[in-house]
């Protein structure tokens, strides 16, 4: 076996070193330049001539370069918002909540923290499932409407906020009357007496009270606990007047009488 000399050997490694040292990283884009890319690439473009298609993942990781990049450019901090809202638009809900939630952490005093907090709350909403389903993410969704409301309750988005708060907990209250209602209609009596007290000291003003109201004192009757049926019958056509529940109390109290 012939051997080759060492300083052959070395050569080719030491060319081979060489051209790693010449190697040279290209410089990224400028930030406002890259922030104009993503969002060109935000505008879509359409296939087959009609169909808008969005490639988010594209769009993010400009927006991403942005942030590695450049951590204390003006773009960095827009670049965190397009992040989330290209993850809500893709309906990545989790990705989206993560960022917007960030941002309020990372910059407290920032005029969109408003906006992220609505956001972070509409994540929860486009969750929702049926009245009939489990409403974490509806009760999710007021804990951030309840906290824009309480520390931002002039930002353009507290008038939506409150008039969704208000839909939300309407659908929570719902849920406790189909309860107390499917008790009530097995005859469960105390059962379902329980949960429309619940109903009416937990969701007022909802829309629900004069319904609740009547069918509680429906219960107090069944249960043979006329004067408190009575009284409740009595608030339902005080307070509740020109309601079918009203005239429905009306109805009890005079059959009571004349009976």
């Amino acid at each position: 076996m012939t051997l080759r000399p060492l300083a052959s050997l070395l050569v080719p490694l030491a060319l081979a070193c060489g051209k790693d040292t010449d190697l040279e990283f290209e410089e990224p884009d400028p930030a406002d330049v890259l922030y104009e890319r993503g969002l060109e690439i935000l505008e879509g473009e359409y296939y087959l001539g009609f169909i808008p298609r969005v490639d988010y993942e594209e769009a993010i990781a400009t927006f991403q370069t942005i942030i590695d990049n450049y951590p204390y450019s003006e773009y960095a901090v827009l670049a965190e918002l397009r992040i989330a809202d290209s993850y809500y638009d893709d309906r990545k809900y989790e990705e989206a909540l993560s960022f917007y939630r960030d941002f309020g952490d990372l910059h407290p005093q920032h005029e969109k923290v408003p906006y992220t907090v609505y956001r972070s709350a509409m994540c929860h909403v486009e969750r929702i499932k049926r009245v009939d389903r489990d409403q974490t993410a509806t009760r999710e969704a007021l804990v951030y409407l309840d906290k824009l409301l309480s520390n931002h309750p002039y930002s353009e988005y507290a008038h939506e906020a409150e008039t969704l708060w208000r839909k939300l907990r309407r659908k929570l209250g719902k849920q406790v009357l189909g309860i107390a209602d499917f008790y009530r209609g097995r005859g469960e009596y105390e059962a379902a007496a329980e949960r429309y007290r619940s109903l009416l000291s937990e969701y007022p003003g909802l829309g629900l009270d004069a319904e609740s109201l009547y069918k509680l004192g429906l219960c107090y009757e069944a249960m043979n606990r006329w004067p408190e049926a009575e009284r409740v019958f009595q608030a339902v056509v005080q307070n509740y007047r020109d309601t079918d529940e009203a005239l429905a109390a009306e109805g009890r109290l005079r059959e009571r009488r004349d009976g």
